[in-house]
């Protein structure tokens, strides 16, 4: 394989790798060369893909990791260090929402599990891959945010709070870790079909105010992110850190 896209020898880690959009990265880095962890918190569903990209023809292997975790993180990139020796490419893409309502609303617990996830679990595997990356010459960080990030979704405040965290991350990151050669960039998905926008999905009013601004007229797909990602995470982009790539059909305009 070769041109500006490829990830050939390229060693991955892509959390939340288990279905919706981490899965459908996964799949487009194997696609494209690379070797694939595929990571999520249940191990069933991370031996699923990988079997399914190493029967396809790709390299996968499958590490279960909770990023709200923090010894369970530290673990995930022990594990890639000792089996790899070397990691290229992170993808930040596990998440929570678990609180869908009025903001007024939200409980404790609902705060302290976004927060964790969302921003701890983006902070520390950043840390830890980066150290890695540090070590290797480079690399590149691909955060997974949301346009709400940018104009927060009703009933997602304390969820779109997090990802407007995520933007600030990714500019402190890219601007401290690009003279070790370390890219960092986030991807602002809009609504896209998966289990994890189930919430989002059931409520028409939303969904149907969704499609109505935007200018492609639809609702995203776990594949139209992949694209992205494998942009960000390629020599494609090599002269790119510290950037917000919107793939939300327009919404935002």
């Amino acid at each position: 394989m070769s041109g500006m896209f490829d990830l050939t020898g390229k060693v991955a880690v892509v959390t939340g790798a288990s279905r919706g959009i981490g899965e459908a990265i996964a799949r487009a880095f194997a696609q494209q060369g690379a070797e694939v962890i595929v990571s999520s918190r249940k191990q069933e569903g991370c031996d699923q893909v990988a079997r399914e990209i190493n029967d396809a023809g790709g390299k996968a292997t499958a590490i279960a990791c909770h990023i709200g975790d923090m010894q369970a993180l530290e673990a995930l990139f022990g594990e890639v260090q000792r089996r790899f020796g070397r990691l290229d490419i992170l993808v930040n893409n596990a998440a929570t929402n678990p609180y869908y309502g009025h903001i007024l609303d939200t409980d404790l617990a609902a705060f302290q599990k976004t927060v964790d996830v969302n921003i701890r679990g983006y902070f520390f595997a950043s840390i830890l891959g980066g150290r890695m990356m540090r070590s290797g010459g480079g690399g590149s960080i691909i955060n997974v945010a949301s346009i709400n990030a940018v104009s927060p979704g009703p009933k997602q405040g304390i969820y779109s709070i997090t990802k407007g965290a995520v933007l600030n991350m990714t500019k402190s990151f890219a601007a401290e870790c690009g003279p070790g050669g370390i890219r960092v960039n986030a991807i602002l998905p809009g609504l896209i079909r998966t289990k994890f926008a189930t919430a989002l999905l059931k409520d028409e009013q939303q969904v149907a105010h969704y499609i109505g601004q935007s200018p492609l007229r639809r609702v995203g797909e776990p594949q139209d992110i992949a694209g992205a990602a494998v942009f960000l995470a390629s020599g494609a982009s090599s002269y790119v850190t510290g950037e917000f790539l919107v793939v939300d059909g327009g919404f935002l305009i």
